[in-house]
């Protein structure tokens, strides 16, 4: 039955999806059970969702930091953020992202709580490392699905962390993982050609920046608008052909 379903390219991206959504739907009946909504003001109780959220920026900091000084042309990373910053920043992305957690936060009617900002902050760390880009090249080349399944288990037990601090938004992120993987799967035959093992390096180091930028993000040490470098991830598949 399992190799049926190995035989679609989607099939990783599909388990990543589920990952996600099952993961946060955890961490939210963590979060109810425990009774931190409920807590008093000033009570250490009301501590713990900051307290747990600082913790998980530093960890989040770590893999940023860890997979940015990977890059082995410092170049590529710069002009790439330049660029990426420039095409995000026009096409307003941070804006789109945030218009759409807005728009599900209203349809909800407001019964889940705030959403645009867990919706926004899960989506960025779930898409932008480079598990999610080689493990939905993998799938859509040779259905080989097992990065996609190792990245589904780690986003699963990030999502219940998130989820118990961040809420409903975690969980429709799944919805822009499943985009933006997918897409990536489906377009594998096409980006294969130019992505050699170089250019996978440098869009690793530049997704870990875009990483540790949201991780100040949620140390609540800057406000940079993330989700408008994300085209600057693909910049370096031009960048290595002339570099």
């Amino acid at each position: 039955m399992l190799e049926f379903f190995e035989s679609f390219s989607l099939w990783g991206t599909i388990v990543n999806t589920l990952g996600v959504a099952v993961g946060a739907i955890v961490g939210i009946l963590i979060k109810n059970l425990s009774g931190t909504k409920k807590a008093k003001e000033g009570g250490i109780a009301s501590e713990l969702p900051d307290a747990i959220m600082k913790g998980v920026a530093l960890c989040v900091l770590l893999i940023g930091i860890t997979g940015a000084i990977k890059t082995e042309n410092i170049m590529i990373v710069i002009i790439s953020i330049v660029v990426g910053a420039i095409l995000g920043t026009l096409m307003r992305l941070d804006s789109g992202i945030t218009a759409l957690g807005n728009f599900i936060e209203k349809k909800t009617g407001g019964k889940l709580g705030s959403i645009t900002q867990g919706f926004v902050t899960a989506s960025l760390l779930f898409c932008v490392g480079a598990m999610a880009i080689v493990g939905s090249l993998s799938s859509g080349l040779s259905l080989e699905h097992e990065t996609l399944y190792a990245k589904s288990l780690l986003d699963m037990i990030s999502a219940i962390i998130f989820a118990t601090t961040l809420g409903w938004g975690v969980v429709f992120s799944s919805l822009l993982v499943f985009v933006y993987q997918g897409a990536i799967t489906l377009a594998a035959s096409l980006l294969a050609p130019v992505l050699s093992a170089v250019a996978i390096n440098e869009m690793t180091a530049v997704g870990s920046l875009l990483i540790i930028a949201l991780s100040l993000n949620m140390l609540g040490l800057t406000k940079i608008k993330v989700m408008n470098y994300v085209p600057a991830i693909f910049i370096p598949i031009l960048l290595v052909l002339f570099m």
